[in-house]
């Protein structure tokens, strides 16, 4: 869906001009706004990530039947901030709703001490931190807590912890004996600082959500990744939805429910270790088939890129990798481009560097997704209707 929007990449107009044209207006996947006043980091100017491909908005977004709102930029009491971890996704957000980023002042002193001062008033505001826990986790994490506690201090009215990537959610249970549960720990840690709120996207495992005794607000951005694969010309007789794991069952699922009820495949595995797979076998039929493996996370790519070769091994015709996080630990890059793939899909919860993108890889925005959730929390509004709420898998 082409768009006709005036906003482009080189358009002189700030958001809030163009919201004032055009309310809610809808963005196009990976759409960058100009930054008409420079983020306050003190610490470098943000890296606007290299993405690829452009897909028309998911349908579920460009639906006339949301509302449309009008919003007095002067006296509106909702105020957006970002961290440094992903400044590129908070610049969507802010600009698909119509808003400007908050101004906030981050630096870290030569101990590695961080810095955090607000430059705007947030009194008696909702105030929401675009911060994943991405990598250096432990660095954003306490950015993220150093960001809630300056907004308690000034008086916000309330505080949302928006955390695209919840970085410590796979330390969820105990395994084996004399484990730490840091999903909890760190679930402690954020609300101890201020928050009222967390707004999170794909967590490694729903039961994340009551770790915390404070409203989590849980999206999913596989409906856009299914919104991608719908455009694309796969016969649905052809496609075979893969889980890479047992313990990912119920999302490939869901996920192949939403697929014309495809067929669902397993790989059953055996780890011996953290971060290392070993695939064993094959439950389920993909001879000639387009298999599409379907994961929260792909980290070192060990599990999704044995589970392909095995694929491959079993008369797979195309294999196709999709994952919400991309956190790319090495040697994730070497292992999706040797050729397995057909396409990596992702999202940008994690940033995604030029020296990282391959030729298969496609990325894609979850920007209007949380953009909308923020607005439905701000408004009190239900976030329950089909695309916004879980795909039933919680």
């Amino acid at each position: 869906m082409a768009s006709s929007l005036p906003c482009t990449p080189t358009s002189s107009l700030s958001p809030a001009t163009l919201f004032k044209a055009h309310p809610r207006f809808p963005l196009r996947h990976r759409f960058r706004c100009n930054v008409v006043e420079p983020l306050k980091f003190d610490n470098g100017k943000p890296f606007f990530p290299f993405l690829t491909t452009d897909p028309a908005l998911p349908t579920f977004l460009s639906s006339n039947s949301h509302l449309e709102r009008s919003i007095n930029k002067n006296d509106t009491r909702l105020r957006i901030f970002s961290g440094t971890a992903n400044p590129a996704l908070a610049q969507e957000i802010a600009c698909y709703m119509g808003l400007e980023l908050g101004k906030i002042k981050i630096k870290r002193f030569a101990d590695g001490e961080i810095y955090v001062q607000l430059q705007d008033s947030v009194r008696g505001c909702d105030v929401y931190l675009v911060q994943p826990t991405c990598p250096p986790a432990n660095e954003n994490l306490m950015e993220l807590l150093i960001m809630v506690d300056a907004c308690r201090r000034a008086s916000a009215k309330n505080i949302t912890a928006v955390i695209p990537y919840f970085g410590y959610a796979r330390a969820d249970r105990k395994t084996q004996g004399r484990e730490s549960i840091a999903a909890k720990l760190v679930a402690n840690l954020i609300t101890e600082a201020g928050a009222n709120r967390v707004l999170a996207c794909d967590l490694h495992s729903g039961q994340s959500m009551g770790y915390f005794d404070i409203p989590v607000d849980h999206v999913y951005g596989q409906p856009v990744i299914l919104d991608y694969l719908a455009s694309k010309t796969i016969c649905s007789d052809d496609l075979v939805v893969v889980s890479p794991d047992v313990g990912g069952v119920a999302r490939a699922r869901a996920f192949a429910k939403k697929l014309s009820d495809a067929p669902l495949a397993i790989v059953d595995k055996r780890r011996h270790g953290h971060n290392v797979a070993e695939v064993m076998n094959l439950i389920g039929d993909v001879k000639g088939k387009v298999a599409v493996m379907v994961d929260d996370m792909i980290d070192t790519a060990g599990t999704i890129a044995k589970g392909a070769a095995l694929l491959h091994q079993e008369g797979a015709r195309e294999v196709y990798a999709c994952s919400t996080h991309a956190v790319f630990s090495p040697p994730a890059i070497e292992r999706l481009s040797s050729g397995l793939f057909q396409e990596v899909i992702i999202t940008n919860t994690i940033p995604v560097y030029e020296h990282n993108y391959f030729p298969q890889l496609t990325v894609l925005s979850v920007a209007n997704l949380l953009g909308e959730t923020i607005w439905r929390v701000h408004d009190d509004c239900s976030g329950g209707f089909e695309p916004y709420s879980t795909l039933g898998i919680d």
